[in-house]
Order: structure tokens, then C-alpha cells, then sequence
């Protein structure tokens, strides 16, 4: 198995199945590192619906912002599937918080990890142009984001109508 695999695709396109069966197909113990946060009804229902879909047998640790502490704290016990890195990239935004240093960080360790990691991030760009300076700032982040894990990735999935393409390792 690749250390690291990133699967990218826009909204609702099968990328958290997708990551989902690279971490089963593991056989290592599943770690699912949730960046998501109940914030209101539609999210709650999204969270759920997820936790339905994979089904019993993962190990959740719900990190909004300190990505980097969970990954450490997760090394070495089983294969993460960090669902999603554009949640995390909002989070970060919205904590005013430098984005570009946080990723800095974030790849750095990344690099350092002895157990695979899949991450899950949309391809925001895909979509309308925001009518706002920070949608159009986050829309911008989230792709440089994605080039810069694709990077360090050992493997990068694009993922469209639920069918994957393999487009690195």
C-alpha cells in the first residue's frame, strides 16, 4: 500500500467510498480522522450519513484543526482515511489562522509517518466562480492545497461519478 494517497474529485463524487476501500483494503486496523463539525442540521446529517456508510470497525478522532497532533498520535496503529482536507482548509479559515503555514506543517508530517494515510479533498476550482473575496481566497487555497499534497503523495486518485482514476503512482 502507498504511505500516502490523496483522492480528489468534486462534491458527492464517490471520493469518501472510494478512500474508504483503500483503507479496508489495508487490512490494517481503520483509523477515520474526521475533520467535519456538526455545526447545524445539514452537517449533522452529512456526519451521519458517512458513519452509515462505512460501518462498524473504525476508530474516529474528531480533529477540526490539529490535524498534525492527530496524525501523530495515530502512527503506527492502523491505516487513516482524514475525510476531508478542504474541511480542514475551512476550519482554518475560518480560525484566521495562516493557511499556508498550517498546510507547511501538514506536509511536513505527512512526510514523517510510518503508517499509510489516505486523504480526502475536493476539487473546489471544478465548481462556480464565489461571489466573495474569501470564497474566491478559499477556492484558490484549497487548489494550491491540493497541488501541494499531490506533491508529497505517493499515490493521487481523481474521482468522478464514482469511478476512479489513477493519475500518480
Amino acid at each position: 500500500m502507498n504511505k500516502i494517497t490523496l483522492v480528489t474529485g468534486g462534491a458527492k463524487s464517490g471520493k469518501s467510498r472510494h478512500a474508504e476501500g483503500i483503507v479496508k483494503a489495508s487490512g490494517s486496523p481503520a483509523i477515520y480522522i474526521a475533520t467535519g463539525q456538526a455545526l447545524d442540521d445539514e452537517m449533522s446529517d452529512r456526519i451521519a450519513a458517512h458513519k452509515v456508510q462505512r460501518g462498524a470497525g473504525w476508530e474516529t478522532i474528531e480533529e477540526p484543526l490539529d490535524l498534525c497532533g492527530a496524525l501523530v498520535r495515530s502512527d503506527g496503529r492502523g491505516t487513516r482515511l482524514v475525510d476531508c482536507m478542504t474541511l480542514w482548509l475551512s476550519n482554518v479559515f475560518l480560525a484566521e489562522t495562516d493557511w499556508e503555514a498550517s498546510l507547511s506543517e501538514v506536509l511536513d508530517v505527512l512526510r514523517t509517518q510510518q503508517s499509510p494515510v489516505v486523504l480526502v479533498s475536493n476539487e473546489v476550482g471544478w465548481g462556480i466562480v464565489p461571489m466573495s473575496d474569501v470564497g474566491r481566497r478559499y477556492r484558490d487555497a484549497s487548489g494550491v492545497m491540493n497541488q501541494r499534497i499531490a506533491e508529497v503523495a505517493d499515490a493521487v486518485v481523481l474521482v468522478s461519478c464514482g469511478l476512479p482514476l489513477t493519475l500518480k503512482g
